[in-house]
Protein backbone atom coordinates (compact mmCIF):
# COMPACT_ATOMS: atom_id res chain seq x y z
CA UNK A 1 0.00 0.00 0.00
CA UNK A 2 1.72 3.27 -1.21
CA UNK A 3 2.37 5.88 1.63
CA UNK A 4 2.75 9.55 2.83
CA UNK A 5 4.49 10.51 5.25
CA UNK A 6 4.27 13.53 7.08
CA UNK A 7 6.85 15.03 9.48
CA UNK A 8 5.17 16.69 12.83
CA UNK A 9 7.06 19.92 13.90
CA UNK A 10 4.03 20.49 16.58
CA UNK A 11 1.47 22.15 14.15
CA UNK A 12 -2.45 21.63 15.19
CA UNK A 13 -3.83 20.54 11.57
CA UNK A 14 -0.44 18.22 11.08
CA UNK A 15 -3.48 15.16 11.87
CA UNK A 16 -5.75 16.87 9.07
CA UNK A 17 -3.17 16.79 6.55
CA UNK A 18 -2.89 13.26 6.93
CA UNK A 19 -6.83 12.78 7.60
CA UNK A 20 -7.12 14.75 3.69
CA UNK A 21 -4.90 12.64 2.15
CA UNK A 22 -6.90 9.42 3.77
CA UNK A 23 -9.98 10.81 2.23
CA UNK A 24 -8.47 10.85 -1.08
CA UNK A 25 -7.89 6.46 -0.46
CA UNK A 26 -3.96 6.77 -0.05
CA UNK A 27 -2.67 6.17 3.61
CA UNK A 28 -0.02 8.33 5.52
CA UNK A 29 1.92 7.96 8.63
CA UNK A 30 2.73 10.47 10.87
CA UNK A 31 6.16 10.56 12.13
CA UNK A 32 8.21 13.09 14.77
CA UNK A 33 9.79 15.79 12.68
CA UNK A 34 13.59 14.75 13.37
CA UNK A 35 12.90 11.37 12.73
CA UNK A 36 15.74 9.72 11.15
CA UNK A 37 15.05 9.70 7.40
CA UNK A 38 18.12 8.01 5.34
CA UNK A 39 17.00 5.45 2.86
CA UNK A 40 17.87 2.68 5.08
CA UNK A 41 15.62 3.51 7.64
CA UNK A 42 12.90 4.81 5.23
CA UNK A 43 12.55 1.18 4.86
CA UNK A 44 13.21 -0.04 8.06
CA UNK A 45 10.68 2.26 10.25
CA UNK A 46 7.25 2.74 7.64
CA UNK A 47 7.18 -0.79 5.92
CA UNK A 48 5.01 0.26 2.71
CA UNK A 49 6.92 2.28 0.14
CA UNK A 50 6.72 5.85 0.70
CA UNK A 51 5.44 8.00 -2.20
CA UNK A 52 6.35 11.34 -0.79
CA UNK A 53 6.80 13.55 2.57
CA UNK A 54 5.23 16.33 4.00
CA UNK A 55 6.88 19.05 6.30
CA UNK A 56 3.79 20.47 8.30
CA UNK A 57 3.94 23.44 9.92
CA UNK A 58 5.06 24.81 13.29
CA UNK A 59 4.31 27.37 16.00
CA UNK A 60 8.18 27.63 16.23
CA UNK A 61 10.18 30.26 13.74
CA UNK A 62 13.41 28.70 12.26
CA UNK A 63 15.64 30.81 13.33
CA UNK A 64 15.10 30.41 16.71
CA UNK A 65 16.26 27.40 18.74
CA UNK A 66 13.22 26.00 19.68
CA UNK A 67 12.33 25.42 16.00
CA UNK A 68 12.16 21.75 15.08
CA UNK A 69 14.91 20.39 12.22
CA UNK A 70 14.65 17.85 10.43
CA UNK A 71 16.92 14.89 9.70
CA UNK A 72 19.07 16.07 6.66
CA UNK A 73 18.39 12.75 4.72
CA UNK A 74 15.19 14.51 3.95
CA UNK A 75 17.13 16.65 1.20
CA UNK A 76 18.61 13.66 0.05
CA UNK A 77 16.32 11.13 -0.24
CA UNK A 78 15.36 11.75 -3.65
CA UNK A 79 11.52 11.12 -2.53
CA UNK A 80 9.05 14.51 -3.27
CA UNK A 81 9.02 16.78 -0.51
CA UNK A 82 5.88 19.44 0.37
CA UNK A 83 6.28 21.93 2.94
CA UNK A 84 3.31 23.63 4.47
CA UNK A 85 3.57 26.87 6.26
CA UNK A 86 6.89 26.11 8.57
CA UNK A 87 7.42 23.28 6.45
CA UNK A 88 8.57 25.47 3.66
CA UNK A 89 10.20 28.24 5.64
CA UNK A 90 12.09 25.05 6.71
CA UNK A 91 13.09 23.75 3.56
CA UNK A 92 13.68 27.29 2.76
CA UNK A 93 16.17 28.01 5.14
CA UNK A 94 18.15 24.75 5.45
CA UNK A 95 18.99 25.09 1.65
CA UNK A 96 20.15 29.25 1.94
CA UNK A 97 16.93 31.29 1.94
CA UNK A 98 15.98 33.94 3.95
CA UNK A 99 12.77 33.42 6.38
CA UNK A 100 12.48 36.77 8.85
CA UNK A 101 9.33 37.81 10.76
CA UNK A 102 6.61 39.78 9.54
CA UNK A 103 5.62 43.12 10.73
CA UNK A 104 1.83 42.43 10.91
CA UNK A 105 1.33 38.37 10.50
CA UNK A 106 -0.79 37.07 7.95
CA UNK A 107 -3.49 35.24 9.99
CA UNK A 108 -6.63 33.72 8.65
CA UNK A 109 -8.36 33.37 5.14
CA UNK A 110 -5.83 35.40 2.68
CA UNK A 111 -5.94 36.34 -1.20
CA UNK A 112 -3.80 34.20 -3.24
CA UNK A 113 -2.84 34.05 -6.51
CA UNK A 114 -1.11 31.86 -8.56
CA UNK A 115 0.06 31.40 -11.91
CA UNK A 116 0.94 28.31 -14.56
CA UNK A 117 2.49 29.65 -17.42
CA UNK A 118 2.90 28.38 -20.88
CA UNK A 119 6.72 25.84 -20.71
CA UNK A 120 6.30 26.24 -16.88
CA UNK A 121 9.46 24.49 -15.39
CA UNK A 122 10.73 23.47 -18.86
CA UNK A 123 14.35 23.99 -20.50
CA UNK A 124 17.63 22.99 -18.61
CA UNK A 125 16.52 22.44 -15.01
CA UNK A 126 14.23 19.26 -16.45
CA UNK A 127 11.49 19.63 -13.94
CA UNK A 128 8.47 21.29 -15.81
CA UNK A 129 6.43 18.19 -16.01
CA UNK A 130 6.18 17.53 -12.28
CA UNK A 131 5.46 21.33 -11.73
CA UNK A 132 2.85 21.58 -14.33
CA UNK A 133 1.11 18.45 -12.42
CA UNK A 134 1.51 20.25 -9.00
CA UNK A 135 0.02 23.70 -10.23
CA UNK A 136 -2.69 21.58 -12.39
CA UNK A 137 -4.29 21.37 -8.31
CA UNK A 138 -4.80 25.31 -8.78
CA UNK A 139 -6.28 25.33 -12.11
CA UNK A 140 -10.52 25.67 -11.47
CA UNK A 141 -10.13 24.22 -14.98
CA UNK A 142 -8.96 20.98 -13.47
CA UNK A 143 -11.68 18.49 -11.54
CA UNK A 144 -10.77 17.03 -8.39
CA UNK A 145 -11.75 13.31 -10.73
CA UNK A 146 -8.80 14.05 -13.06
CA UNK A 147 -6.06 15.06 -10.28
CA UNK A 148 -6.76 11.68 -8.47
CA UNK A 149 -6.72 9.78 -12.19
CA UNK A 150 -4.04 11.94 -13.74
CA UNK A 151 -2.78 11.60 -17.01
CA UNK A 152 1.02 11.00 -17.73
CA UNK A 153 1.35 14.12 -18.98
CA UNK A 154 -0.82 17.70 -17.98
CA UNK A 155 -0.98 20.46 -21.01
CA UNK A 156 1.12 23.38 -20.29
CA UNK A 157 -1.84 25.55 -20.23
CA UNK A 158 -1.49 28.64 -19.11
CA UNK A 159 -4.19 30.64 -16.39
CA UNK A 160 -4.17 32.56 -13.57
CA UNK A 161 -6.32 32.45 -10.58
CA UNK A 162 -6.76 33.73 -7.27
CA UNK A 163 -8.57 32.35 -4.59
CA UNK A 164 -8.78 32.37 -0.79
CA UNK A 165 -6.21 30.38 1.40
CA UNK A 166 -6.17 29.75 5.24
CA UNK A 167 -2.94 30.92 6.34
CA UNK A 168 -1.06 31.41 9.66
CA UNK A 169 2.65 32.64 9.89
CA UNK A 170 4.29 35.55 11.47
CA UNK A 171 7.39 34.79 9.43
CA UNK A 172 7.69 35.08 5.87
CA UNK A 173 10.41 33.86 3.10
CA UNK A 174 12.09 36.78 2.19
CA UNK A 175 14.25 35.17 -0.15
CA UNK A 176 13.75 32.12 -1.91
CA UNK A 177 16.44 29.25 -1.74
CA UNK A 178 19.00 28.48 -4.95
CA UNK A 179 17.00 26.84 -7.62
CA UNK A 180 13.20 27.61 -5.79
CA UNK A 181 11.23 29.65 -8.19
CA UNK A 182 7.87 31.63 -7.00
CA UNK A 183 4.77 30.79 -9.01
CA UNK A 184 2.05 31.96 -6.51
CA UNK A 185 1.74 34.89 -3.93
CA UNK A 186 -0.09 36.50 -1.46
CA UNK A 187 -2.41 39.91 -1.89
CA UNK A 188 0.91 41.30 0.62
CA UNK A 189 3.18 40.06 -2.06
CA UNK A 190 4.46 37.30 -0.40
CA UNK A 191 5.94 34.50 -1.69
CA UNK A 192 2.84 31.67 -1.17
CA UNK A 193 3.43 29.17 -3.76
CA UNK A 194 7.54 27.84 -4.39
CA UNK A 195 8.68 24.85 -6.64
CA UNK A 196 12.17 23.84 -7.09
CA UNK A 197 13.50 23.89 -10.89
CA UNK A 198 15.23 20.56 -10.85
CA UNK A 199 14.08 18.64 -7.82
CA UNK A 200 10.72 17.31 -6.80
CA UNK A 201 10.53 19.83 -3.71
CA UNK A 202 7.26 22.37 -3.43
CA UNK A 203 5.98 24.50 -0.69
CA UNK A 204 2.53 26.30 0.30
CA UNK A 205 2.99 29.44 2.52
CA UNK A 206 -0.81 28.57 3.66
CA UNK A 207 -2.99 25.62 4.93
CA UNK A 208 -4.09 23.25 2.02
CA UNK A 209 -5.53 20.59 4.84
CA UNK A 210 -8.15 23.39 6.30
CA UNK A 211 -11.68 23.67 4.54
CA UNK A 212 -11.18 27.46 4.54
CA UNK A 213 -8.93 27.36 1.68
CA UNK A 214 -10.19 27.04 -1.57
CA UNK A 215 -9.40 24.01 -3.94
CA UNK A 216 -7.18 22.72 -0.71
CA UNK A 217 -8.28 18.62 -1.56
CA UNK A 218 -6.86 19.56 -4.93
CA UNK A 219 -4.04 20.70 -4.06
CA UNK A 220 -3.18 17.96 -2.33
CA UNK A 221 -4.11 15.65 -4.78
CA UNK A 222 -1.92 17.32 -6.93
CA UNK A 223 0.84 16.62 -5.06
CA UNK A 224 -0.42 12.77 -3.78
CA UNK A 225 -0.98 11.85 -7.21
CA UNK A 226 0.57 13.81 -10.18
CA UNK A 227 3.84 14.41 -8.25
CA UNK A 228 4.54 11.54 -6.12
CA UNK A 229 2.74 9.10 -8.29
CA UNK A 230 0.31 7.87 -5.02
CA UNK A 231 -2.22 4.93 -5.65
CA UNK A 232 -4.96 4.99 -3.59
CA UNK A 233 -5.62 1.71 -0.96
CA UNK A 234 -6.56 2.99 2.03
CA UNK A 235 -10.00 2.60 3.51
CA UNK A 236 -12.09 2.76 7.19
CA UNK A 237 -12.38 -0.94 6.85
CA UNK A 238 -9.13 -2.05 6.53
CA UNK A 239 -8.72 0.56 9.77
CA UNK A 240 -10.77 -1.84 11.16
CA UNK A 241 -8.75 -4.87 10.22
CA UNK A 242 -5.36 -3.26 11.59
CA UNK A 243 -6.41 -2.24 14.77
CA UNK A 244 -8.52 -5.42 15.44
CA UNK A 245 -4.96 -7.19 14.69
CA UNK A 246 -3.08 -4.85 17.07
CA UNK A 247 -5.64 -4.87 19.83
CA UNK A 248 -5.82 -8.76 19.97
CA UNK A 249 -1.96 -9.04 20.50
CA UNK A 250 -1.32 -6.81 22.32
CA UNK A 251 -4.28 -7.49 25.18
CA UNK A 252 -4.28 -11.22 24.46
CA UNK A 253 -6.67 -12.40 27.71
CA UNK A 254 -5.85 -10.03 29.73
CA UNK A 255 -8.68 -7.55 31.11
CA UNK A 256 -10.12 -4.47 29.18
CA UNK A 257 -11.60 -1.75 31.36
CA UNK A 258 -13.04 1.34 29.39
CA UNK A 259 -14.36 4.72 30.94
CA UNK A 260 -17.27 4.98 28.92
CA UNK A 261 -19.28 8.38 29.06
CA UNK A 262 -21.65 7.50 26.09
CA UNK A 263 -20.84 9.84 23.65
CA UNK A 264 -19.52 9.01 20.22
CA UNK A 265 -16.20 8.32 20.86
CA UNK A 266 -16.09 6.06 24.03
CA UNK A 267 -19.68 4.50 22.62
CA UNK A 268 -17.62 3.08 19.37
CA UNK A 269 -14.42 2.56 21.24
CA UNK A 270 -16.53 0.44 23.05
CA UNK A 271 -18.26 -1.42 20.28
CA UNK A 272 -14.48 -2.06 19.10
CA UNK A 273 -13.30 -3.62 21.66
CA UNK A 274 -16.76 -5.90 21.75
CA UNK A 275 -16.07 -7.21 18.37
CA UNK A 276 -12.71 -7.65 18.96
CA UNK A 277 -11.98 -9.21 22.65
CA UNK A 278 -14.46 -11.60 24.06
CA UNK A 279 -17.10 -9.64 25.72
CA UNK A 280 -15.75 -11.20 29.07
CA UNK A 281 -13.05 -9.17 28.99
CA UNK A 282 -14.22 -6.28 28.65
CA UNK A 283 -15.47 -4.23 31.34
CA UNK A 284 -17.50 -0.85 30.41
CA UNK A 285 -17.47 1.62 33.73
CA UNK A 286 -19.69 4.32 33.37
CA UNK A 287 -19.21 7.18 35.86
CA UNK A 288 -22.82 9.42 36.82
CA UNK A 289 -20.50 12.16 37.54
CA UNK A 290 -23.32 14.57 38.18
CA UNK A 291 -22.16 17.14 35.29
CA UNK A 292 -23.63 14.31 32.56
CA UNK A 293 -26.56 15.36 30.45
CA UNK A 294 -30.29 14.70 31.39
CA UNK A 295 -31.26 11.05 31.50
CA UNK A 296 -27.94 10.73 30.16
CA UNK A 297 -27.61 7.20 32.55
CA UNK A 298 -30.85 5.94 31.09
CA UNK A 299 -29.50 6.74 27.92
CA UNK A 300 -25.85 5.18 28.36
CA UNK A 301 -27.18 1.74 29.97
CA UNK A 302 -29.78 1.28 26.96
CA UNK A 303 -27.22 1.84 24.22
CA UNK A 304 -24.49 -0.53 25.75
CA UNK A 305 -26.38 -3.17 26.47
CA UNK A 306 -27.80 -3.26 22.75
CA UNK A 307 -24.34 -3.71 21.70
CA UNK A 308 -23.25 -6.41 23.91
CA UNK A 309 -22.15 -5.81 27.25
CA UNK A 310 -21.86 -8.27 29.34
CA UNK A 311 -20.14 -6.22 32.39
CA UNK A 312 -21.50 -2.38 32.67
CA UNK A 313 -20.78 -1.47 35.57
CA UNK A 314 -22.57 1.99 36.61
CA UNK A 315 -20.92 3.83 39.64
CA UNK A 316 -22.81 6.62 40.93
CA UNK A 317 -20.44 9.83 42.23
CA UNK A 318 -21.57 13.20 42.11
CA UNK A 319 -21.09 14.13 45.35
CA UNK A 320 -17.48 13.01 45.26
CA UNK A 321 -16.78 14.94 41.90
CA UNK A 322 -19.07 18.28 42.98
CA UNK A 323 -17.10 18.30 46.40
CA UNK A 324 -13.50 18.01 43.80
CA UNK A 325 -14.90 20.54 42.07
CA UNK A 326 -15.78 23.20 44.77
CA UNK A 327 -14.14 26.72 45.06
CA UNK A 328 -12.54 26.19 41.69
CA UNK A 329 -13.06 28.56 39.24
CA UNK A 330 -10.07 28.18 36.43
CA UNK A 331 -11.04 26.15 33.79
CA UNK A 332 -7.57 24.23 33.71
CA UNK A 333 -7.63 23.57 37.95
CA UNK A 334 -11.02 21.79 37.02
CA UNK A 335 -9.89 19.82 33.99
CA UNK A 336 -7.11 18.22 36.06
CA UNK A 337 -9.44 17.93 39.09
CA UNK A 338 -11.79 15.77 37.06
CA UNK A 339 -9.11 13.81 35.48
CA UNK A 340 -7.15 13.11 38.52
CA UNK A 341 -10.35 12.13 40.11
CA UNK A 342 -12.07 9.89 37.35
CA UNK A 343 -8.84 7.72 37.45
CA UNK A 344 -8.61 7.53 41.88
CA UNK A 345 -12.37 6.33 41.65
CA UNK A 346 -11.42 3.90 38.18
CA UNK A 347 -8.66 2.45 40.29
CA UNK A 348 -10.79 2.37 43.58
CA UNK A 349 -13.70 0.19 41.19
CA UNK A 350 -11.01 -1.80 39.82
CA UNK A 351 -10.05 -3.34 43.22
CA UNK A 352 -13.37 -4.36 44.17
CA UNK A 353 -14.21 -5.28 40.77
CA UNK A 354 -11.40 -8.06 41.18
CA UNK A 355 -9.70 -7.68 38.02
CA UNK A 356 -6.58 -9.49 37.18
CA UNK A 357 -3.30 -7.25 36.94
CA UNK A 358 -2.16 -6.15 34.13
CA UNK A 359 -5.40 -4.74 32.86
CA UNK A 360 -5.89 -2.25 29.98
CA UNK A 361 -7.81 1.22 30.52
CA UNK A 362 -8.82 1.81 27.03
CA UNK A 363 -10.07 5.13 26.35
CA UNK A 364 -11.93 6.96 23.39
CA UNK A 365 -9.27 9.44 22.79
CA UNK A 366 -9.19 11.00 19.26
CA UNK A 367 -6.33 13.03 17.83
CA UNK A 368 -8.04 16.39 18.58
CA UNK A 369 -7.54 15.87 22.38
CA UNK A 370 -4.11 14.95 22.10
CA UNK A 371 -3.38 17.77 19.84
CA UNK A 372 -4.86 20.30 22.13
CA UNK A 373 -3.09 18.65 25.33
CA UNK A 374 0.19 19.13 23.44
CA UNK A 375 0.37 15.46 23.29
CA UNK A 376 0.97 15.19 19.23
CA UNK A 377 3.41 12.80 17.99
CA UNK A 378 6.53 15.23 17.91
CA UNK A 379 7.91 16.65 20.80
CA UNK A 380 6.93 20.46 19.57
CA UNK A 381 2.71 20.64 19.98
CA UNK A 382 1.16 23.36 22.05
CA UNK A 383 -1.29 22.84 25.22
CA UNK A 384 -4.42 24.39 23.51
CA UNK A 385 -6.39 23.01 26.77
CA UNK A 386 -6.33 19.65 29.20
CA UNK A 387 -8.37 16.97 28.60
CA UNK A 388 -9.42 14.76 31.70
CA UNK A 389 -8.51 11.61 29.71
CA UNK A 390 -5.27 13.00 28.07
CA UNK A 391 -3.33 15.66 30.44
CA UNK A 392 -3.94 13.91 34.19
CA UNK A 393 -0.90 12.79 36.10
CA UNK A 394 -2.55 9.60 36.76
CA UNK A 395 -3.35 8.85 33.19
CA UNK A 396 0.46 10.13 32.37
CA UNK A 397 1.24 7.28 34.49
CA UNK A 398 -1.03 4.88 32.79
CA UNK A 399 0.68 5.70 29.58
CA UNK A 400 4.29 5.32 30.62
CA UNK A 401 3.76 2.38 31.94
CA UNK A 402 2.16 1.21 28.82
CA UNK A 403 -1.16 0.15 30.12
CA UNK A 404 -3.13 2.49 28.17
CA UNK A 405 -5.26 1.48 24.93
CA UNK A 406 -6.54 4.33 22.46
CA UNK A 407 -7.85 2.78 19.64
CA UNK A 408 -9.33 5.96 18.24
CA UNK A 409 -6.18 8.60 18.72
CA UNK A 410 -5.89 9.00 14.77
CA UNK A 411 -9.15 9.80 13.63
CA UNK A 412 -11.07 12.68 13.88
CA UNK A 413 -14.91 13.25 14.63
CA UNK A 414 -16.41 11.94 11.12
CA UNK A 415 -14.40 9.30 10.55
CA UNK A 416 -15.24 8.12 14.12
CA UNK A 417 -18.79 8.09 13.00
CA UNK A 418 -18.33 5.61 10.01
CA UNK A 419 -16.37 3.36 12.09
CA UNK A 420 -19.55 3.35 14.21
CA UNK A 421 -21.83 2.61 11.37
CA UNK A 422 -19.49 -0.10 10.30
CA UNK A 423 -19.21 -1.56 13.58
CA UNK A 424 -23.20 -1.59 13.66
CA UNK A 425 -23.69 1.30 16.50
CA UNK A 426 -27.36 2.87 16.61
CA UNK A 427 -27.44 5.90 14.02
CA UNK A 428 -29.11 7.77 16.79
CA UNK A 429 -25.78 7.22 18.79
CA UNK A 430 -23.55 7.97 15.86
CA UNK A 431 -25.28 10.73 14.85
CA UNK A 432 -24.86 12.61 18.57
CA UNK A 433 -23.30 15.46 19.12
CA UNK A 434 -19.92 16.25 20.31
CA UNK A 435 -19.75 16.32 24.73
CA UNK A 436 -16.45 17.13 26.93
CA UNK A 437 -15.02 14.53 28.81
CA UNK A 438 -15.24 17.23 31.73
CA UNK A 439 -19.22 17.56 30.96
CA UNK A 440 -21.04 20.02 32.35
CA UNK A 441 -18.13 21.84 34.28
CA UNK A 442 -16.76 23.24 31.55
CA UNK A 443 -19.87 24.83 30.17
CA UNK A 444 -20.41 26.34 33.41
CA UNK A 445 -18.11 29.21 33.78
CA UNK A 446 -16.96 29.84 36.82
CA UNK A 447 -17.72 27.64 40.42
CA UNK A 448 -19.57 24.31 39.55
CA UNK A 449 -22.62 23.82 41.85
CA UNK A 450 -25.51 21.12 41.67
CA UNK A 451 -27.97 23.88 41.80
CA UNK A 452 -26.29 25.32 38.06
CA UNK A 453 -25.53 21.56 36.68
CA UNK A 454 -29.55 21.37 36.95
CA UNK A 455 -30.12 24.65 35.43
CA UNK A 456 -28.28 24.09 32.83
CA UNK A 457 -29.20 20.46 32.01
CA UNK A 458 -32.85 21.52 31.64
CA UNK A 459 -31.73 24.29 29.31
CA UNK A 460 -29.51 22.50 27.24
CA UNK A 461 -31.91 19.56 27.07
CA UNK A 462 -35.03 22.06 25.79
CA UNK A 463 -32.21 23.51 23.41
CA UNK A 464 -31.24 20.02 21.94
CA UNK A 465 -35.07 18.80 21.67
CA UNK A 466 -36.02 21.93 19.86
CA UNK A 467 -33.10 21.21 16.83
CA UNK A 468 -34.02 17.80 16.34
CA UNK A 469 -37.90 18.56 16.54
CA UNK A 470 -36.97 21.44 14.05
CA UNK A 471 -36.09 21.41 9.97
CA UNK A 472 -33.67 23.15 7.97
CA UNK A 473 -34.95 24.82 4.84
CA UNK A 474 -33.80 22.00 3.26
CA UNK A 475 -36.15 19.51 5.36
CA UNK A 476 -33.17 18.16 7.43
CA UNK A 477 -33.46 18.43 10.99
CA UNK A 478 -31.46 21.11 12.45
CA UNK A 479 -29.41 18.89 14.56
CA UNK A 480 -27.96 17.01 11.58
CA UNK A 481 -26.72 20.13 9.91
CA UNK A 482 -25.42 21.15 12.96
CA UNK A 483 -21.91 19.56 14.46
CA UNK A 484 -22.07 20.61 17.89
CA UNK A 485 -24.68 22.63 20.25
CA UNK A 486 -24.42 23.40 23.78
CA UNK A 487 -25.66 25.87 25.88
CA UNK A 488 -23.21 27.45 28.58
CA UNK A 489 -24.14 29.11 31.93
CA UNK A 490 -22.71 32.17 32.13
CA UNK A 491 -21.48 33.53 35.59
CA UNK A 492 -23.26 36.77 35.37
CA UNK A 493 -26.85 37.70 36.30
CA UNK A 494 -29.02 39.60 34.79
CA UNK A 495 -32.30 41.84 35.57
CA UNK A 496 -35.20 41.23 34.05
CA UNK A 497 -39.40 40.84 34.33
CA UNK A 498 -41.59 37.98 34.67
CA UNK A 499 -45.02 39.06 35.23
CA UNK A 500 -44.49 42.46 35.92
CA UNK A 501 -42.34 41.34 38.80
CA UNK A 502 -38.58 42.20 38.46
CA UNK A 503 -36.42 39.17 37.96
CA UNK A 504 -32.96 38.63 38.47
CA UNK A 505 -31.52 35.37 36.40
CA UNK A 506 -28.62 33.59 34.81
CA UNK A 507 -27.69 34.17 31.55
CA UNK A 508 -27.51 31.62 29.01
CA UNK A 509 -25.12 31.75 25.79
CA UNK A 510 -26.24 28.75 22.96
CA UNK A 511 -23.73 27.57 20.52
CA UNK A 512 -24.56 26.14 17.78
CA UNK A 513 -21.06 25.14 14.82
CA UNK A 514 -20.90 23.93 11.83
CA UNK A 515 -16.98 21.75 11.50
CA UNK A 516 -15.64 18.72 9.28
CA UNK A 517 -13.61 17.96 11.83
CA UNK A 518 -13.45 20.31 14.86
CA UNK A 519 -10.36 21.45 14.12
CA UNK A 520 -11.51 24.75 12.49
CA UNK A 521 -15.24 25.38 12.87
CA UNK A 522 -17.64 28.05 11.57
CA UNK A 523 -20.95 29.97 13.42
CA UNK A 524 -24.24 27.88 12.22
CA UNK A 525 -26.51 30.73 10.67
CA UNK A 526 -29.49 29.77 12.55
CA UNK A 527 -32.69 31.12 10.70
CA UNK A 528 -33.97 33.71 13.22
CA UNK A 529 -36.98 32.62 13.63
CA UNK A 530 -35.92 29.34 15.06
CA UNK A 531 -33.48 31.43 17.62
CA UNK A 532 -36.12 33.33 18.81
CA UNK A 533 -38.51 30.93 19.33
CA UNK A 534 -35.98 28.60 21.39
CA UNK A 535 -34.83 31.82 22.94
CA UNK A 536 -38.12 32.24 24.60
CA UNK A 537 -39.19 28.98 25.12
CA UNK A 538 -35.73 28.52 28.14
CA UNK A 539 -36.75 31.51 29.32
CA UNK A 540 -40.35 30.80 30.21
CA UNK A 541 -39.49 27.06 30.72
CA UNK A 542 -36.47 27.31 32.88
CA UNK A 543 -37.40 29.93 35.76
CA UNK A 544 -33.46 30.57 36.65
CA UNK A 545 -32.64 31.87 33.41
CA UNK A 546 -33.19 35.28 32.67
CA UNK A 547 -31.39 36.41 29.56
CA UNK A 548 -30.54 34.02 26.52
CA UNK A 549 -27.25 35.14 24.08
CA UNK A 550 -25.98 33.14 20.75
CA UNK A 551 -22.66 32.92 20.27
CA UNK A 552 -21.29 33.95 17.10
CA UNK A 553 -17.40 33.09 17.16
CA UNK A 554 -15.73 30.65 14.74
CA UNK A 555 -12.60 28.67 15.52
CA UNK A 556 -10.12 30.53 15.59
CA UNK A 557 -9.82 32.53 17.24
CA UNK A 558 -12.37 31.18 19.80
CA UNK A 559 -12.27 27.40 20.51
CA UNK A 560 -15.54 25.55 20.41
CA UNK A 561 -16.02 24.91 23.82
CA UNK A 562 -15.72 27.99 26.39
CA UNK A 563 -13.33 26.14 28.61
Amino acid sequence: MDKILILDFGSQTTQLIGRRIRDLGVYTEIIPGDSPLSSEALATQTGDPVRGIILSGSPESVYTPEGAVPDQGVYTCGLPLLGICYGLQRMTYDNGGLVEALHQREYGGMEVTVKGEAGTGEGTMGNGELIRKFLAGFDPAVPLRDLTNPPLFYPPVPFSHSFTAWMSHGDTLTRLAPGFREYGASAAGFPAVVAHESKPWFGLQFHPEVTHTERGREILAAFVFGVCGGKPGWTMERYIEEVRAALTERVGRNPVLLLISGGVDSTVAGALLLKTLDAGQVHLMYMDTGLMRKDETKTVTAALERLGARHLHIIHCEEEFLSALKGLSDPEAKRKAIGDLFITIQEREVSRLGLSEPYFLAQGTLYTDLIESGKGVGKKAHVIKSHHNVGSPLVDAKRRAGHIIEPLDRLYKDEVRRLGRLLGVDEEVVRRHPFPGPGLAVRILGEVTREKCDILRDADALYIEELKKRRSPSGERLYDEIWQAFAVLLPIRSVGVAGDVRKYGWVLSLRAIVSADGMTADVYPFPIKDLLEISTLITNTVKDIGRVTYDISSKPPATIEWE
